[in-house]
C-alpha cells in the first residue's frame, strides 16, 4: 500500500500529533508500505527543517505562525500539491490532525479520487478558550465539521472525542486510540541519583510532561509548588516556561526531554499530574502509566479513556481541580504501591504494533467504499 501522511505538525516541532505520526511512519516501512509525509517547513527565518526522515521523503510546505490560536507554526497548502500526490500516486491519504495542511490535502486527494482518513487529534475549540478568544470556539467547530465531512472516514482516540464530533453533526466517525512504547517507559527507569539532584530533601516528586503552553494549564500546579514537603518538576518547554517560572520558583524546570531521558524522568516520578482539559487523548498519562506512575488528571477529554479511578489514579472535575489536587497527590503517595503496580498492567497491551494494524484496518475499509462506489 502506498500511504502519503500529510501531517499538520512534524519534526523538529515534537507533540503529539508528530509522536503518533513517527509511530505510524515505522509501522508501514517495517511491514512493507511505502510512505510520503507532507508537512510544514519550519516558519521564515529559521534553518529548514529536513527533506527526509528514516528513508521517507518528506515534503514540506511553507508555514505560518498563529499565535492566538496555537503555539506551532501552521502549514499552508499551495496549489502544487495536487502534483506532489499525483507524483506519488497514493492508495490512502492519511490526515494526521487536519487543519490548514490538512484541507488542502483533503481538497487534492478528492480531486484525484483517492480516499481519505482524517485523525482527529487536536481540540482546536478548546485550545481557543484557553488563548483568550472564546468566540472562535464555535467557528472551530464549523470548521471541524466542513472538513471532517468531507473526509471517507475520521478517526477519534477517545470516548470523548467521539461523543463531541457526533454532537457536532460530523459523519463517519470511528475510534482509534494510540499505542505506548511499554519496552521504552518501565518502571526500572527509576533513577535515584535524578531523583536526589530534583529533591535534595527527598520530598516526594509530583511531575508534569508536556507542552508549556496556555491550552495545558501548568499553573495549576501552583498549589503544589507552594508546599514545602513535596517537590514539583515539570519536563517540557513552550511559550508559557517563563512565566511559570516565576509563578513556581521552587519547581525544577527540566526544558523538553526524549529518548531515555524522558523514561527515566517519568520513572523517577512518585505522582504524575496531567492538568488541562483540553486534549483528546493524552498520550502522557499513558507513558506515566507504562512507568508505574499513578496518574491525576482532569475530568474531561481523553484522560477519561486512561485513567480508572481509584485503581490507576484519579480524575478530578474542571472546575475543582486545584481545589483537590493536594488531597488527591497525598492521597495517590500514601497507597502509590497499588496504584503503581495497577498503572503498568492497565497499558501492557496497548502497544504500538496492535495499535498501528488497527489503523490498517480502517484503511482498507476506506479502500473498499470507494472501490465500490466506482463499481
Amino acid at each position: 500500500m502506498r500511504v502519503a501522511i500529510v501531517a499538520e505538525s512534524f519534526l523538529p516541532n515534537v507533540n503529539g500529533v508528530t509522536n503518533s505520526v513517527l509511530r505510524v511512519i515505522e509501522h508501514l516501512r517495517r511491514t512493507g508500505h511505502e510512505v510520503l509525509v507532507i508537512a510544514p517547513d519550519t516558519p521564515h527565518g529559521e534553518p529548514p527543517a529536513d527533506r527526509v526522515h528514516d528513508g521517507v521523503r518528506v515534503h514540506r510546505v511553507p508555514s505560518k505562525m498563529f499565535p492566538k490560536v496555537t503555539s506551532l507554526p501552521l502549514g499552508v497548502p499551495r496549489p502544487r500539491l495536487v502534483g506532489v500526490l499525483r507524483g506519488f500516486d497514493p492508495d490512502v491519504v492519511h490526515l494526521a490532525s487536519p487543519a490548514l495542511l490538512g484541507y488542502g490535502g483533503l481538497l487534492a486527494a478528492r480531486r484525484l479520487d483517492v480516499p481519505t482518513v482524517a485523525v482527529f487529534q487536536t481540540d482546536v475549540a478548546g485550545f481557543a478558550q484557553s488563548y483568550g478568544v472564546g468566540a472562535m470556539s464555535r467557528a472551530a467547530w464549523a470548521w471541524t465539521r466542513h472538513l471532517h465531512g468531507k473526509a471517507d472516514r475520521t478517526l477519534a482516540p477517545s470516548t470523548s472525542a467521539m461523543d463531541d464530533l457526533l454532537a457536532h453533526g460530523i459523519p463517519r466517525v470511528h475510534h482509534w486510540g494510540r499505542g505506548v512504547d511499554v519496552a521504552g517507559y518501565v518502571p526500572s527507569a527509576r533513577d535515584e541519583a535524578l531523583r536526589s539532584r530534583w529533591s535534595p530533601s527527598a520530598r516526594p516528586i509530583v511531575g508534569f510532561v508536556g507542552r508549556l503552553a496556555p491550552e495545558k494549564h501548568v499553573e495549576r500546579l501552583a498549589v503544589l509548588a507552594r508546599r514545602d514537603d513535596l517537590q514539583v518538576v515539570v519536563v517540557g518547554d513552550g511559550v508559557d516556561r517563563a512565566k511559570l517560572e516565576r509563578l513556581m520558583p521552587t519547581a525544577v524546570f527540566t526544558g523538553a526531554l526524549y529518548g531515555a531521558e524522558l523514561a527515566t524522568a517519568y520513572a523517577s516520578m512518585d505522582v504524575f499530574v496531567h492538568t488541562g482539559e483540553h486534549e483528546t487523548f493524552c498520550q502522557t498519562v499513558q507513558e506515566a502509566k507504562a512507568s508505574g506512575v499513578p496518574v491525576i488528571a482532569p475530568n474531561a477529554g481523553g484522560p477519561r479513556d486512561l485513567v480508572a479511578p481509584m485503581q490507576t489514579g484519579l480524575l478530578l472535575d474542571v472546575g475543582e481541580f486545584e481545589a483537590r489536587l493536594p488531597a488527591a497527590v497525598d492521597h495517590l503517595l500514601d497507597e502509590r504501591q497499588r496504584y503503581s503496580v495497577a498503572a503498568r498492567r492497565s497499558v501492557l497491551n496497548r502497544t504500538w504494533p496492535a495499535v498501528c494494524e488497527q489503523l490498517l484496518v480502517h484503511y482498507d475499509a476506506v479502500l473498499g467504499r470507494r472501490g465500490a462506489r466506482a463499481a
